[in-house]
């Protein structure tokens, strides 16, 4: 296999822990992105960027995106975490639609784009991010049950709580991926 690294930026501990395990899996370099320069990327065949979604954007991509020149012939792949069960497809292709308007086409185009499921610990919830929860719920609230996707009933029966969705076996396809390069 050719080289490759795992970089990846984490608020909260889920990207991290996908990280760690595809670095495991692939038994290859992982990187937090703060310690990463465009002279490390372009060390390696293929980069796989994992980040958190916050708001439409994946945590720290703008590592990829201001350094795309030094990436552009490499194998680049993405790995989103967030809430959103990605079996789901109304929300991966409400997730590539958010990704592809924020990065440039051609680098869109070269992406290969998996997602995961965090998890959410509201104790540990910055005040934005727990002031934006909150409106999220209290909008849910005010809909018919009717209106309510399993999901959004999910994230009402445990909101205020810690939940974990992570799972190692969802890494699978992007190891078996990145394995076929």
């Amino acid at each position: 296999m050719k080289s490759t690294a795992v970089i990846y930026k984490s608020k909260y501990g889920s990207t991290k822990k996908y990280a760690e395990w595809i670095g495991s899996e692939l038994e290859c370099d992982v990187f937090e992105n703060g310690s990463v320069s465009a002279d490390t990327l372009r060390k390696y065949d293929t980069i796989i960027y994992g980040g958190g979604l916050f708001a439409g954007g994946v945590n720290g991509f703008n590592l990829i995106t201001k350094n795309f020149d030094a990436v552009r012939d490499k194998n680049l792949i993405l790995f989103t975490v967030g809430l959103a069960d990605p079996n789901d497809s109304e929300n991966t292709e409400h997730i590539k639609g958010g990704i592809k308007k924020a990065v440039p086409p051609e680098l869109y185009e070269k992406l290969k784009i998996f997602h995961f499921r965090g998890g959410i610990d509201y104790s540990n919830l910055g005040i934005v991010h727990k002031a934006m929860m909150a409106m999220l719920v209290k909008t849910m609230k005010s809909k018919d049950a009717s209106e309510l996707r399993d999901e959004d009933k999910l994230m009402l029966e445990t909101y205020g709580q810690k939940v974990d969705f992570t799972d190692r076996n969802s890494i699978k396809p992007l190891v078996e991926f990145v394995k076929s390069i």
